[in-house]
């Protein structure tokens, strides 16, 4: 048998988002604007005296960090999409990437945690105009930014077919996780231009360093959350929803099938793989089984060992 012969057997293991190359684009302009304003955060806060300034400009580093690696993993994604080295392909590395940026987000929260708590203890005068003006541009970036991420919305209608199960392993959890880290930017944003505001006009300058910890604290709960979601995807976790029942219902409808073991786990955004094992009087071939399980159009990849039971079949009642 010639090689040639297998190739309608063979599977290809291209589990990327549907929208990868739009998303890789989208990410990239993201990194450049978020960049820009990172600097200059920085720098003003430094010169202005500004803790929740600089706080802001922190964030807005660490999600620079996290929008980097978010870019570096769509590019390899891609590049390795046809390695046969990835035994499902290269769908988890945006999952990768967000769960390493939830470190980096970690180690920088408790950074600026640290900074504000020193402020607090001994402060230092602000330059509360200029450091107004630049959290102000600061929250027109993350803005900005936020329309250039956000989800199209018929990409949240795309598979409706999957019988009204959950749908959060459709998402591409690189673009999702930077849409939810711009939005806390601009609240972390407007946290500091209340606090710049508030020392303005009533001297509260002590609530400058106080937001600095309530930036630290949502950076530091963001990424927790992302850690989590993250690490169920790289641990094979069972998805989310009612999948598992669906597939159950669609293989144990059809004469006595009954499934002995099963595993559905994500192999990329909108990507889930199963392996099931049927047990039945009257076996079929695995196509057959397949075939059934054909209307959950997020089953990409699905194995199915058929058994042959060897108990006596019940009679009808």
């Amino acid at each position: 048998m010639h090689s040639d012969s297998l190739a309608p057997w063979r599977k290809r293991h291209q589990f990327l988002a549907e929208r990868h190359g739009a998303n890789a684009r989208r990410s990239m302009v993201v990194l450049i604007l978020t960049l820009v304003m990172m600097v200059a955060e920085i720098i003003a806060g430094s010169m202005f005296g500004s803790m929740a300034l600089l706080a802001d400009g922190w964030h807005m580093g660490s999600h620079a960090a996290a929008l980097g690696i978010a870019v570096f993993a769509y590019s390899y994604a891609r590049r390795h999409a046809e390695n046969d080295v990835y035994t499902f392909g290269t769908g988890k590395v945006g999952d990768l990437a967000a769960f390493s940026s939830a470190l980096l987000l970690l180690v920088i929260a408790g950074m600026m945690a640290f900074e504000s708590v020193q402020r607090l203890i001994n402060p230092v005068s602000i330059a509360y105009s200029e450091a107004m003006a630049v959290a102000v541009l600061g929250l027109g970036v993350n803005l900005v930014s936020a329309v250039i991420l956000k989800e199209e919305p018929h990409a949240h209608h795309e598979h409706t077919h999957d019988h009204g199960h959950d749908h959060g392993h459709h998402h591409d959890h690189n673009i999702r996780a930077a849409y939810v880290h711009v939005l806390t930017d601009a609240l972390t944003s407007v946290l500091a231009i209340a606090a710049l505001g508030a020392g303005m006009f009533w001297g509260l300058s002590w609530l400058d360093a106080a937001i600095g910890i309530v930036g630290a604290a949502i950076i530091a709960r963001w990424a927790i959350g992302l850690m989590g979601a993250a690490g169920r995807i790289l641990l094979d976790a069972t998805p989310s929803g009612d999948i598992t029942v669906a597939v159950r219902k669609a293989i144990e409808a059809e004469a006595d099938n009954r499934i002995a073991d099963l595993h559905v786990w994500r192999v990329g955004p909108g990507h889930l793989a199963a392996i099931l094992t049927v047990v039945t009087h009257a076996p079929r071939t695995p196509a057959h089984y397949k075939k059934l399980l054909s209307r959950i159009s997020s089953l990409s990849h699905v194995t199915v060992e058929v058994e042959r039971c060897c108990d006596e079949m019940p009679h009808a009642a």
